[in-house]
């Protein structure tokens, strides 16, 4: 009975969340709903920002509090999970990938439906805020600003752009928080989560960029070139905005499948510039905007926080075997409370190789079978594999072999895996 009502809690604040940004762009929400939300929002403590607190970060916290709660109940309980033949083949069907090839990769019917929904909430807030805009612009408007009608829509427009790219950065940083609740209340693992972070960050970026010149062009046009390094402590800081894209283009840069899967370590580094890009974002817009996109920063710095105590805590190994084909097993003790099933998978460095590297394996022992013992195979591969190959056949360096481990990840349930094979034979 409470889970049932936590969940219909959950459902009506998320239908919230989404109507208020489809309410955004609009003159209702702009002239009626924001004014009189401010008006008894403002206080001492929060300022002009108390309404945009409430709106906007309020009920994404509120789900992921709500969410662990629910979690909670919910462990350990399989009877979450029993759902007859039709509910699961209903459910399947739009679990099965319906695009394979292509630029989005592997998508499932589900996930191409929320795609697409999400760009149509962005074309739809695009288009209500240049309308709007435009009915505002004429030569007697656009000559007060000393500028022409092309110039003042160009501008616009360009503020448009990134007042949109903002709803992409809204949801950018939800699928990389690993251990957040908000996945785990959609069945997502953090590993599948990885391309709604990349799709979203797509989007992002080219929104922001079409920002970014809109503005260098009317500038550049009206020979305003002083705009571009002023910084206003009460308004809008260009420069600021100039550093965060700055940062954000060198991430997008290195996402270049090329780049990523040659170089890496070039794409990692880099992405830690996701700090510049938010503090100066913060500046150029100031803290009342930012909180629109604080949630998913938030659990995500939490999220952080939390991965990196745990990562600081090394494991004991127990022991280790160089296998045939190049391959070694190592197993380590672990508490037999921690429990985790097929598929799970950990993150492990050996400061010995490496400091600062981290690198994915897939858990190869059962926590039922094994409660106290966490075996994982490593096969050698790259430079870092072949270095651990090298020193698990070193009898003498085993012993002091210290490893942190991260995790373990994966998903809440493999019921799926059970529905789907109970319906489906393969035939030679």
């Amino acid at each position: 009975m409470v889970k049932s009502e936590i969940r219909m809690v959950l459902l009506l604040v998320f239908m919230g969340i989404i109507m208020i940004f489809v309410m955004m762009p609009t003159t209702t929400f702009k002239k009626v709903w924001f004014p009189s939300i401010k008006a008894k929002t403002q206080s001492t403590y929060f300022g002009s920002a108390g309404a945009r607190l409430l709106i906007y970060t309020f009920p994404m916290l509120f789900i992921a509090a709500l969410g662990c709660v629910y979690l909670h109940l919910t462990k350990n309980n399989e009877d979450i999970y029993k759902k007859s033949d039709k509910e699961n083949n209903r459910i399947s069907i739009w679990k099965t990938p319906v695009l394979v090839k292509g630029p989005l990769g592997i998508v499932t019917g589900t996930e191409l439906a929320f795609f697409i929904m999400f760009i149509a909430l962005l074309v739809w807030s695009f288009a209500s805020y240049l309308v709007m805009s435009f009915e505002t612009i004429n030569k007697k408007t656009a000559a007060k600003l000393g500028l022409t009608v092309w110039q003042d829509k160009l501008e616009s427009a360009g503020l448009r752009f990134g007042l949109v790219g903002n709803i992409g950065l809204s949801f950018l940083f939800f699928p990389v928080a690993r251990g957040s609740s908000m996945l785990a209340l959609l069945g997502l693992t953090s590993e599948a989560s990885i391309k709604y972070h990349i799709w979203l960050g797509h989007i992002a970026m080219v929104l922001f960029t079409a920002h970014g010149l809109c503005y260098a062009i009317v500038w550049g046009n009206t020979g305003h070139l002083h705009a571009f390094i002023s910084w206003r402590k009460a308004d809008i800081s260009v420069v600021a905005g100039e550093v965060a894209l700055i940062c954000g283009l060198a991430m997008w840069v290195t996402v270049i499948p090329r780049i990523r899967r040659n170089m890496f370590e070039v794409f990692f580094y880099t992405h830690h510039l996701y700090i510049g890009f938010v503090a100066f974002f913060v500046f150029h817009v100031g803290f009342a905007y930012t909180c629109i996109m604080l949630p998913g920063f938030y659990l995500f710095m939490v999220d952080r926080y939390l991965r990196f105590l745990q990562s600081r805590r090394q494991i004991r190994l127990l022991s280790s075997r160089v296998l045939p084909c190049d391959t070694v097993e190592l197993n380590f003790l672990k508490d037999p409370a921690l429990r985790y099933i097929s598929t799970s998978i950990v993150f492990i460095n050996i400061p010995s190789i490496s400091k600062i590297q981290w690198h994915p394996f897939t858990i190869t022992s059962n926590s039922n079978l094994e409660p106290e013992k966490l075996s994982l195979m490593i096969k050698k591969e790259g430079s870092w594999s072949q270095k651990l190959h090298q020193i698990l056949s070193t009898a003498s360096s085993v012993d002091h072999l210290d490893v942190c481990i991260e995790g373990p990840y994966g998903p809440a349930s493999t019921h799926f895996m059970r529905s789907a094979s109970k319906h489906r034979t393969i035939t030679y």
